[in-house]
């Protein structure tokens, strides 16, 4: 069981411009992005900021997520999870990447496990 990774999450509402902004800033090339159909999204990675884009009322309910974690075994992290005081607010599902859920960590922190194909 490993975090692999942790992204800071950014909600747009111009993902070209705002991938574009953190390619220069942080001198890194955008490594992920793809369409979100089901959620009309559209997600982006540059670095270790998750570029979240869509219009207002498709963001309202993400925007308490505060971060990802990229995880190795994403149904391990559920079981040590809710037995260590998390709460799992949106469960195991698949997504275009590969596996996710939503948690909210015991000190009310709300996280999103992500587990890549």
């Amino acid at each position: 069981m490993r975090i692999k990774q942790v992204l800071n999450r950014f909600y747009v509402h111009n993902i070209d411009q705002s991938v574009g902004f953190y390619e220069k800033i942080l001198n890194e090339k955008c490594n992920l992005r793809f369409k979100y159909p089901q959620a009309n999204l559209e997600i982006a990675q540059v670095g270790n900021i998750l570029i979240i884009s869509g219009a207002d009322e498709n963001l309202q309910s993400l925007k308490d997520t505060q971060a990802t974690f990229i995880v190795d075994f994403a149904a391990e992290f559920k079981d040590f999870l809710l037995n260590n005081g998390a709460t799992v607010i949106k469960d195991l599902k698949k997504v275009p990447t590969g596996m996710n859920m939503t948690v909210k960590h015991l000190d009310g922190t709300i996280v999103e496990y992500v587990e890549q194909k």
